[in-house]
């Protein structure tokens, strides 16, 4: 209420006052080798992309800084926080051509420098297949992962192939690593191999679930054979 134009007036004036929300968006993307594999047409790196621009165009269209952390291993690219048409396309042109030195992954390396860069509070999206896991197969960045939630308003978009899920039944196979560059034979026709791979799989996802809902962070699953439009508005409304 504005008293003295009120006075002024004879009539009740009230004043309403429109908080700027100026907010900064960080995109954390995995670069790692494991984002080469795709079975459906579209390769788990294109669908990547795809749902970083979307955040990134959502969030220059509220008028947010836009900021990129490229990972693998290590931190292979930061790109700070800013406004602007030029600054946007630039970092989608980053998502689509950027070459890592590295094809490993470490999840704690980008968390901690995004805890360490970003001082202030910002929205952060962790893009990434999350296989970042020990010999036990426990997470190795659950420490990380609770430190920045702390600090950050903090979500995961977890990325799959649904030939990841379950090992197809067609003989003797060879399997490239393309994180590590090993490969190796298995012979598919037996159900023990099919069975233990499915378990591994099934345990590592609630490994991972378990671990994020720790920590209470959002976060969503979305298939290379997939929609990822329906996964992300669902994302939102949690949110």
């Amino acid at each position: 209420m504005d008293w003295n134009v009120t006075a002024r007036l004879h009539a009740p004036y009230v004043k309403i006052f429109e908080e700027e929300r100026e907010l900064t968006v960080m995109l954390m993307v995995d670069v790692s080798g494991s984002r080469w594999f795709g079975t459906t047409g579209k390769l788990k790196k294109d669908l990547m992309a795809e749902v970083a621009a979307v955040l990134s165009f959502s969030a220059s269209i509220n008028n947010d800084k836009v900021g990129a952390l490229f990972f693998s291993d290590t931190v292979e690219k930061f790109i700070p926080p800013k406004k602007g048409r030029s600054h946007l396309l630039r970092i989608i042109r980053e998502l689509l051509e950027f070459e890592p030195k590295s094809s490993q992954t470490n999840v704690s390396e980008a968390l901690r420098y995004l805890t360490n860069a970003i001082k202030k509070r910002c929205t952060a999206f962790l893009l990434s297949d999350l296989i970042d896991m020990n010999t036990e197969g426990q997470i190795r960045f659950e420490d990380a992962l609770k430190i920045a939630a702390n600090k950050h308003d903090l979500a995961v978009i977890r990325l799959y192939d649904p030939r990841e899920t379950t090992l197809p039944k067609v003989g003797l196979i060879q399997l490239h690593d393309a994180e590590t560059g090993k490969e190796m034979w298995i012979d598919t026709s037996s159900r023990k191999v099919r069975n233990q791979y499915s378990d591994w799989w099934n345990k590592s996802n609630v490994t991972i679930s378990q671990s994020l809902a720790k920590c209470r962070i959002d976060s969503v699953q979305i298939s290379t054979a997939e929609d990822y439009v329906k996964p992300l508005v669902k994302l939102f409304k949690s949110r």
